[in-house]
């Protein structure tokens, strides 16, 4: 039976989707060489990295040995894609290569992407904590069950999840990576099932709680703008936020981004797009081009709201209720 992996990348100039890849970091140069002699990958990443902690080195090595030499082709490969909150599975398709140190993670190997865009509600919480492993590459052996149904395109994989064993114990604590994104996960389940236009209001308070004076628009009617907010008590002086809102986890493309960007008058008005999902490619290239826009997905908007809970009005802190722990951040296993 293929060997199924889950992948991380944090970053975010590499589309694992588009460039029909995964990869991984390290400058290392070609890892063949290290191929059958593990002392050896771990001498050359101490050399290389003289200042990692003594325990990530050997946790650094069983990653680049498995990338080069474990996975085969014809595994599966299951990615949480950050930019846009989504899941891509797939199937690895080629040997390891090394594509040279001018490359961003060149550490690759081809994959032929038989799903992506899967919203991440679509999976059960237990799925989402276990693809959330602090490492950057790592076996999927618990919710395998789910992951195999979205690949092959069944409807609702979460209801394929087993049920909780009570007495089953966890061998390994939870980073604090995963209860980050559980949490993140947690809440925009919850801002989900939120009325479009509260959901506006709470972006109007987030705002609030930023220092801007703004308010939701009518519902209907509203011209694509849900939101405006400025600095000045009048609202007459740059500069002036013009923003839309759309609660869905769908990936938002360029066409609404442009809609957006066409309601803009004066240089000193400025177009904020929130959504809980995330953006294409597409999307993202034409924020880099244009002065007078900015995209806010979901992951970033719900990290605002955290940093920013206690300036939220009282309706919305009893709404989505938190409160704040320290977790022990352990060792992770990327570079």
């Amino acid at each position: 039976m293929a060997t199924m992996w889950g992948i991380h990348s944090d970053e975010l100039s590499l589309d694992f989707v588009e460039d029909s890849v995964v990869a991984i970091g390290w400058e290392l140069g070609d890892l063949q060489r290290f191929k059958g002699d593990l002392l050896a990958l771990k001498a050359r990443l101490v050399e290389e990295y003289p200042e990692a902690k003594p325990g990530a080195i050997p946790v650094w090595a069983g990653v680049l040995n498995k990338f080069a030499f474990v996975m085969e082709v014809g595994d599966i490969v299951v990615a949480p894609q950050k930019r846009d909150r989504t899941i891509a599975i797939g199937v690895i398709s080629s040997d390891y290569r090394y594509e040279g140190p001018s490359t961003v993670h060149p550490h690759r190997r081809s994959v032929t992407w038989t799903r992506s865009g899967i919203p991440r509600s679509e999976f059960s919480q237990a799925a989402l904590f276990e693809i959330g492993s602090a490492l950057t590459l790592f076996q999927v052996k618990k919710h395998r069950t789910e992951f195999e149904a979205a690949l092959a395109g069944v409807p609702n994989p979460s209801e394929l999840a087993p049920s909780p064993d009570p007495e089953a114990a966890d061998d390994q604590l939870p980073s604090a990576d995963q209860i980050d994104q559980s949490t993140k996960d947690q809440l925009i389940f919850q801002l989900l099932r939120l009325d479009p236009a509260r959901f506006e209001e709470l972006t109007a308070s987030l705002l609030r709680a930023l220092g801007y004076k703004a308010r939701a628009t009518q519902y209907v009617g509203d011209g694509g703008v849900d939101v405006i907010a400025h600095r000045d008590p009048l609202g007459v002086e740059p500069p002036i936020l013009k923003v839309q809102c759309k609660r869905t986890e769908q990936v938002i493309g360029a066409p609404p981004i442009q809609a957006l960007k066409g309601t803009l008058g004066s240089a000193g008005e400025f177009g904020v797009f929130v959504t809980l999902g995330g953006f294409t490619t597409e999307a993202l290239r034409l924020e880099r081009s244009s002065h007078d826009i900015r995209l806010i997905g979901g992951d970033e908007f719900v990290q605002m709201l955290l940093e920013n809970y206690e300036d939220l009005a009282d309706e919305w802190r009893r709404e989505f209720p938190l409160r704040s722990v320290y977790v022990y951040d352990s060792l992770t296993g990327s570079d």
